[in-house]
């Protein structure tokens, strides 16, 4: 049962929460008129509060009907990072880099950047170290281009407008229109091969993890050296094994516990 709410209680907020729970399975794109009858709601207060969540970046909408965005997955971010999709994927990192021998990884965005939320290393590839929290920037990073390239449409055009790449190497990709045409790539392809562009002679490979409606929620890696993998190599060899451990990831999830 649910406790009595205190006069601590603030009903807007959990008004707006309800607004958010309204979206499911089975009502993934819903009018306004539905929203209101779904959670009880005035159309007017409804409409409110769809509007601010719009504005907020968790819900989009094109006039008549209205959906969540990838955003809303930010709201359990802690659960998220701190327990069911980190001990999921582990395992799988961990026989991925047996399999390999090289440095696995997962990662969320966060914003600009990606956050590593569950790694498996085996030598140290990059000058500074990689542990659970480290912080790259999304750009330079094949993990990144692979959440990049997945955003909704209008959050893609929002970050490529506001982008202040720096250029961690000679060769990191940081204009605008050139990023969209490789995220294009990476988004037609499904995965995201980034030589030399976040540190001189590091190489990676990425592939996206979804939730159970099929959302892209993190991506995977694998990383090595540029003298002990070439770009060849990283395509033939270790992107077949990348994307059956993605795969697996997915499975995991849709039977565990982490949903979009």
């Amino acid at each position: 049962m649910a406790p009595e709410p205190s006069d601590e209680f603030v009903q807007s907020f959990a008004r707006g929460l309800a607004v958010i729970r309204a979206f499911d399975a089975d009502h993934p794109r819903m009018t306004l008129s539905e929203v209101a009858e779904r959670t009880g709601l005035t159309r007017a207060a409804a409409r409110r509060f769809l509007l601010t969540l719009v504005t907020m970046g968790y819900l989009t909408g094109d006039g008549r009907a209205f959906q969540l965005t990838p955003q809303v997955l930010e709201l359990g971010y802690s659960y998220l990072s701190g327990l069911s999709f980190p001990e999921l994927a582990q395992p799988h990192l961990e026989a991925l880099s047996r399999e390999l021998g090289e440095s696995t990884s997962a990662s969320v965005l966060d914003g600009a950047d990606i956050v590593y939320v569950a790694r498996v290393p085996t030598r140290r590839i990059m000058n500074v170290t990689i542990t659970i929290g480290t912080r790259f920037p999304a750009h330079a990073t094949s993990m990144g281009r692979v959440l990049l390239a997945h955003l909704p449409a209008t959050r893609l055009d929002a970050y490529l407008a506001n982008l202040h790449a720096e250029h961690r190497t000679d060769r990191t990709v940081t204009d605008p229109i050139a990023l969209r045409r490789v995220l294009d790539e990476v988004r037609q392809q499904g995965w995201a091969l980034v030589d030399e562009e976040l540190e001189v002679g590091l190489r990676s490979i990425a592939a996206p993890v979804h939730s159970r409606d099929d959302t892209v929620i993190a991506a995977v890696n694998v990383a090595s050296s540029a003298s002990a993998a070439s770009a060849e190599r990283l395509r033939e060899e270790f992107l077949p094994a990348l994307l059956g451990a993605a795969e697996r990831i997915d499975r995991s999830i849709r039977v565990g516990s982490v949903s979009g």
